[in-house]
Protein backbone atom coordinates (compact mmCIF):
# COMPACT_ATOMS: atom_id res chain seq x y z
CA UNK A 1 0.00 0.00 0.00
CA UNK A 2 1.23 3.40 -0.62
CA UNK A 3 0.42 6.11 1.50
CA UNK A 4 1.20 9.82 1.84
CA UNK A 5 4.70 10.41 2.39
CA UNK A 6 4.24 13.35 4.78
CA UNK A 7 1.00 14.06 6.64
CA UNK A 8 0.17 17.18 9.11
CA UNK A 9 -0.78 16.66 12.60
CA UNK A 10 -3.77 18.96 13.99
CA UNK A 11 -3.02 19.38 17.59
CA UNK A 12 -6.60 19.68 19.08
CA UNK A 13 -5.97 18.82 22.54
CA UNK A 14 -5.80 23.02 23.88
CA UNK A 15 -9.30 23.65 22.95
CA UNK A 16 -11.42 20.34 22.44
CA UNK A 17 -9.38 18.34 25.07
CA UNK A 18 -9.60 20.84 27.95
CA UNK A 19 -12.95 21.61 26.96
CA UNK A 20 -14.16 18.20 28.39
CA UNK A 21 -12.45 18.05 31.17
CA UNK A 22 -14.27 18.79 34.65
CA UNK A 23 -12.01 20.84 36.08
CA UNK A 24 -10.65 24.29 34.78
CA UNK A 25 -7.45 24.05 34.03
CA UNK A 26 -5.57 27.10 35.24
CA UNK A 27 -4.39 29.70 32.56
CA UNK A 28 -0.97 29.79 32.71
CA UNK A 29 -0.54 25.49 32.46
CA UNK A 30 -2.69 25.91 29.54
CA UNK A 31 -0.04 28.87 28.08
CA UNK A 32 2.62 26.33 29.04
CA UNK A 33 1.10 23.37 27.52
CA UNK A 34 0.64 25.31 23.79
CA UNK A 35 4.22 26.54 24.46
CA UNK A 36 5.77 22.99 25.03
CA UNK A 37 3.49 21.41 22.01
CA UNK A 38 4.76 24.27 19.62
CA UNK A 39 8.56 23.38 20.60
CA UNK A 40 7.25 19.48 19.42
CA UNK A 41 7.39 20.59 16.01
CA UNK A 42 3.46 20.84 15.58
CA UNK A 43 2.99 23.33 13.26
CA UNK A 44 -0.97 23.34 13.53
CA UNK A 45 -2.80 23.84 17.03
CA UNK A 46 -6.38 25.09 17.85
CA UNK A 47 -5.73 27.04 20.79
CA UNK A 48 -9.38 27.75 22.42
CA UNK A 49 -12.81 28.27 21.63
CA UNK A 50 -14.62 32.18 21.52
CA UNK A 51 -17.82 30.78 23.10
CA UNK A 52 -19.63 32.07 25.99
CA UNK A 53 -18.36 31.31 29.18
CA UNK A 54 -21.79 29.70 30.20
CA UNK A 55 -21.76 27.42 27.40
CA UNK A 56 -18.19 25.85 28.19
CA UNK A 57 -16.33 27.60 31.45
CA UNK A 58 -13.15 25.59 30.46
CA UNK A 59 -12.55 28.09 27.78
CA UNK A 60 -13.83 31.47 29.82
CA UNK A 61 -9.88 32.56 29.86
CA UNK A 62 -9.71 32.66 25.72
CA UNK A 63 -8.69 35.53 24.89
CA UNK A 64 -5.69 35.59 27.94
CA UNK A 65 -4.35 32.26 27.03
CA UNK A 66 -4.28 33.19 22.71
CA UNK A 67 -2.95 36.86 23.95
CA UNK A 68 -0.24 34.69 26.39
CA UNK A 69 0.75 31.69 24.35
CA UNK A 70 4.04 32.31 22.15
CA UNK A 71 3.89 32.76 18.54
CA UNK A 72 6.65 31.83 16.18
CA UNK A 73 6.41 33.12 12.55
CA UNK A 74 5.81 28.91 11.54
CA UNK A 75 2.96 28.24 13.35
CA UNK A 76 -1.04 28.34 12.72
CA UNK A 77 -2.56 29.15 16.15
CA UNK A 78 -6.80 28.28 15.44
CA UNK A 79 -9.63 29.28 17.80
CA UNK A 80 -13.24 27.80 17.36
CA UNK A 81 -15.38 30.76 16.50
CA UNK A 82 -19.19 29.36 17.14
CA UNK A 83 -20.79 33.23 16.10
CA UNK A 84 -20.47 36.37 14.75
CA UNK A 85 -20.01 37.44 18.35
CA UNK A 86 -17.08 35.22 18.94
CA UNK A 87 -15.75 36.07 15.48
CA UNK A 88 -15.02 39.76 17.04
CA UNK A 89 -13.83 38.56 20.07
CA UNK A 90 -11.56 36.52 17.79
CA UNK A 91 -10.30 39.27 15.35
CA UNK A 92 -9.44 41.39 18.45
CA UNK A 93 -6.96 38.41 19.76
CA UNK A 94 -5.81 38.86 15.78
CA UNK A 95 -6.37 35.18 15.00
CA UNK A 96 -5.49 34.48 11.65
CA UNK A 97 -7.23 30.72 11.73
CA UNK A 98 -10.90 29.73 12.47
CA UNK A 99 -13.17 26.73 12.83
CA UNK A 100 -16.78 26.56 12.44
CA UNK A 101 -19.37 23.50 13.48
CA UNK A 102 -22.16 21.77 12.52
CA UNK A 103 -22.92 18.04 11.75
CA UNK A 104 -24.46 15.38 9.51
CA UNK A 105 -27.01 15.05 12.46
CA UNK A 106 -30.39 17.57 12.54
CA UNK A 107 -30.73 15.90 15.91
CA UNK A 108 -27.27 16.27 17.45
CA UNK A 109 -27.15 19.29 15.83
CA UNK A 110 -30.24 20.92 18.17
CA UNK A 111 -28.90 19.30 20.84
CA UNK A 112 -25.56 20.82 20.28
CA UNK A 113 -25.91 24.26 19.49
CA UNK A 114 -29.84 24.73 19.57
CA UNK A 115 -30.62 24.95 15.33
CA UNK A 116 -31.18 22.76 12.56
CA UNK A 117 -28.20 21.88 9.65
CA UNK A 118 -29.62 24.94 7.86
CA UNK A 119 -29.85 27.30 10.83
CA UNK A 120 -26.70 26.76 11.49
CA UNK A 121 -24.82 26.79 7.87
CA UNK A 122 -26.86 29.93 7.78
CA UNK A 123 -25.73 31.53 10.91
CA UNK A 124 -21.85 30.58 9.83
CA UNK A 125 -22.04 33.13 6.85
CA UNK A 126 -21.25 36.44 8.24
CA UNK A 127 -18.80 34.85 10.14
CA UNK A 128 -17.39 33.55 6.79
CA UNK A 129 -17.53 36.35 5.00
CA UNK A 130 -15.85 38.76 7.86
CA UNK A 131 -13.33 36.04 7.64
CA UNK A 132 -12.69 36.43 3.85
CA UNK A 133 -12.40 40.08 4.33
CA UNK A 134 -9.69 39.57 6.26
CA UNK A 135 -7.56 36.73 4.95
CA UNK A 136 -8.38 34.48 7.44
CA UNK A 137 -8.39 30.64 6.95
CA UNK A 138 -11.59 28.91 7.89
CA UNK A 139 -12.26 25.17 8.60
CA UNK A 140 -15.39 23.92 9.06
CA UNK A 141 -16.43 20.34 11.26
CA UNK A 142 -18.88 18.08 10.14
CA UNK A 143 -19.69 16.52 13.79
CA UNK A 144 -20.94 12.95 13.96
CA UNK A 145 -19.64 11.92 10.52
CA UNK A 146 -19.55 8.31 10.82
CA UNK A 147 -22.15 8.09 13.69
CA UNK A 148 -24.84 9.85 15.89
CA UNK A 149 -25.57 8.99 19.59
CA UNK A 150 -29.33 10.20 19.20
CA UNK A 151 -29.90 9.16 15.11
CA UNK A 152 -27.52 6.03 14.78
CA UNK A 153 -25.57 5.41 11.74
CA UNK A 154 -25.46 8.56 9.91
CA UNK A 155 -25.07 7.44 5.45
CA UNK A 156 -22.21 8.66 3.44
CA UNK A 157 -24.56 10.63 1.43
CA UNK A 158 -25.85 12.69 4.55
CA UNK A 159 -22.21 13.95 5.01
CA UNK A 160 -21.71 14.69 1.53
CA UNK A 161 -24.56 16.67 1.24
CA UNK A 162 -24.05 18.63 4.33
CA UNK A 163 -19.83 19.08 2.64
CA UNK A 164 -21.37 20.56 -0.04
CA UNK A 165 -23.42 23.55 1.71
CA UNK A 166 -20.21 24.47 3.38
CA UNK A 167 -17.81 24.73 0.24
CA UNK A 168 -20.54 26.76 -1.03
CA UNK A 169 -20.41 28.88 2.18
CA UNK A 170 -16.42 29.51 1.08
CA UNK A 171 -14.90 27.48 3.73
CA UNK A 172 -10.87 26.52 3.00
CA UNK A 173 -11.19 22.90 4.65
CA UNK A 174 -13.82 20.27 5.93
CA UNK A 175 -12.87 18.09 8.83
CA UNK A 176 -14.85 15.03 9.17
CA UNK A 177 -15.54 14.03 12.80
CA UNK A 178 -16.09 10.45 14.54
CA UNK A 179 -17.67 12.39 17.55
CA UNK A 180 -18.53 9.44 19.46
CA UNK A 181 -15.64 7.23 17.92
CA UNK A 182 -18.18 4.27 16.39
CA UNK A 183 -17.07 4.43 12.74
CA UNK A 184 -15.03 1.74 11.68
CA UNK A 185 -12.57 1.16 8.40
CA UNK A 186 -14.61 0.27 5.89
CA UNK A 187 -17.14 3.11 7.09
CA UNK A 188 -14.64 5.31 7.03
CA UNK A 189 -13.41 4.86 3.41
CA UNK A 190 -16.96 5.32 2.48
CA UNK A 191 -17.49 8.52 3.69
CA UNK A 192 -14.07 9.89 2.08
CA UNK A 193 -14.85 8.90 -1.03
CA UNK A 194 -17.96 10.26 -1.09
CA UNK A 195 -17.06 13.53 -0.30
CA UNK A 196 -13.67 13.47 -2.28
CA UNK A 197 -16.53 13.65 -4.94
CA UNK A 198 -16.76 17.40 -4.05
CA UNK A 199 -13.21 18.37 -3.20
CA UNK A 200 -9.45 17.49 -3.22
CA UNK A 201 -7.80 15.46 -0.57
CA UNK A 202 -6.20 18.74 0.45
CA UNK A 203 -9.25 20.49 1.79
CA UNK A 204 -10.41 17.23 3.49
CA UNK A 205 -8.97 16.12 7.34
CA UNK A 206 -9.93 13.45 9.70
CA UNK A 207 -11.24 13.76 13.37
CA UNK A 208 -11.23 10.57 15.21
CA UNK A 209 -12.22 9.91 18.75
CA UNK A 210 -11.18 5.93 19.84
CA UNK A 211 -14.45 4.98 21.94
CA UNK A 212 -14.47 1.29 20.58
CA UNK A 213 -10.66 1.41 19.69
CA UNK A 214 -10.90 1.85 16.29
CA UNK A 215 -9.17 5.50 15.73
CA UNK A 216 -5.68 4.47 14.69
CA UNK A 217 -8.32 1.90 11.97
CA UNK A 218 -9.71 4.58 10.90
CA UNK A 219 -6.29 6.59 10.20
CA UNK A 220 -5.19 3.85 8.51
CA UNK A 221 -8.02 3.71 6.19
CA UNK A 222 -7.98 7.22 5.67
CA UNK A 223 -4.24 7.19 4.24
CA UNK A 224 -5.07 4.74 1.88
CA UNK A 225 -7.86 7.25 0.71
CA UNK A 226 -5.23 9.63 0.36
CA UNK A 227 -5.49 11.98 3.36
CA UNK A 228 -2.88 14.03 4.62
CA UNK A 229 -4.41 15.61 7.18
CA UNK A 230 -5.47 14.74 10.68
CA UNK A 231 -6.84 16.24 14.34
CA UNK A 232 -5.18 14.29 17.61
CA UNK A 233 -5.23 15.13 21.01
CA UNK A 234 -2.51 15.30 23.26
CA UNK A 235 -2.83 12.49 25.81
CA UNK A 236 -5.68 11.77 24.28
CA UNK A 237 -7.68 14.37 26.40
CA UNK A 238 -11.32 15.35 25.47
CA UNK A 239 -14.27 13.71 24.25
CA UNK A 240 -18.03 15.24 23.54
CA UNK A 241 -20.37 16.93 26.26
CA UNK A 242 -23.15 16.30 24.01
CA UNK A 243 -22.31 13.10 23.42
CA UNK A 244 -22.67 10.48 26.47
CA UNK A 245 -20.18 8.12 26.79
CA UNK A 246 -17.64 9.01 24.17
CA UNK A 247 -13.97 8.80 25.07
CA UNK A 248 -10.99 10.52 24.22
CA UNK A 249 -9.68 12.16 21.07
CA UNK A 250 -7.22 9.80 20.00
CA UNK A 251 -3.97 10.30 21.34
CA UNK A 252 -1.39 12.46 19.36
CA UNK A 253 1.40 10.43 20.83
CA UNK A 254 -0.16 7.43 19.34
CA UNK A 255 -0.76 8.97 15.57
CA UNK A 256 2.32 9.88 15.87
CA UNK A 257 3.99 6.35 16.74
CA UNK A 258 1.79 5.29 13.59
CA UNK A 259 3.07 7.49 11.35
CA UNK A 260 6.80 7.32 12.28
CA UNK A 261 6.16 3.34 12.34
CA UNK A 262 5.05 3.83 8.67
CA UNK A 263 7.87 5.46 7.35
CA UNK A 264 4.97 8.53 7.15
CA UNK A 265 6.78 11.97 7.99
CA UNK A 266 5.69 14.72 10.29
CA UNK A 267 8.19 16.75 11.68
CA UNK A 268 7.10 15.70 15.20
CA UNK A 269 9.16 14.71 17.58
CA UNK A 270 7.40 12.44 20.06
CA UNK A 271 9.33 12.73 22.76
CA UNK A 272 9.05 16.06 23.29
CA UNK A 273 4.75 15.27 22.96
CA UNK A 274 4.85 12.82 25.64
CA UNK A 275 6.44 15.34 27.77
CA UNK A 276 3.79 17.79 27.06
CA UNK A 277 1.12 15.27 27.56
CA UNK A 278 2.91 14.06 31.17
CA UNK A 279 2.80 17.89 31.98
CA UNK A 280 -0.70 18.71 31.59
CA UNK A 281 -2.10 14.96 33.11
CA UNK A 282 0.00 15.82 36.44
CA UNK A 283 -1.96 18.94 36.21
CA UNK A 284 -5.18 17.50 36.01
CA UNK A 285 -4.74 15.02 38.11
CA UNK A 286 -3.68 17.55 41.01
CA UNK A 287 -6.89 19.57 39.94
CA UNK A 288 -9.41 16.82 40.41
CA UNK A 289 -7.49 15.67 43.98
CA UNK A 290 -8.15 18.80 45.17
CA UNK A 291 -11.77 19.03 43.61
CA UNK A 292 -12.63 15.78 45.56
CA UNK A 293 -10.78 17.06 48.93
CA UNK A 294 -13.07 19.90 48.43
CA UNK A 295 -16.00 17.92 47.64
CA UNK A 296 -15.67 16.08 51.00
CA UNK A 297 -14.38 18.84 52.96
CA UNK A 298 -17.89 20.17 52.66
CA UNK A 299 -19.86 17.25 52.74
CA UNK A 300 -18.00 15.27 55.50
CA UNK A 301 -19.27 11.66 56.63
Amino acid sequence: MDYPQHVTIVEVGPRDGLQNESVFVATKTKIDLINQLSQSGLKHIEVTSFVSEKAIPQLADNEAVFNGINKPLSMHFSALVPNERGMIKALACNVKEIAIFTAASETFNQRNINCSIAESIARFKPVVDLAKTQRIHVRAYISCALGCPYEGEIKPAQVTAVAKRLKALGVDEICLGDTIGVGTPKQTKATIKSVLNLLPETQLAMHFHDTYGQAIANIVASLECGIKRFDSSVAGLGGCPYARGASGNVATEDVLYLMHGLGIKTGVDIFKVVAAGDMICKALKRKNQSKVANALMANPR
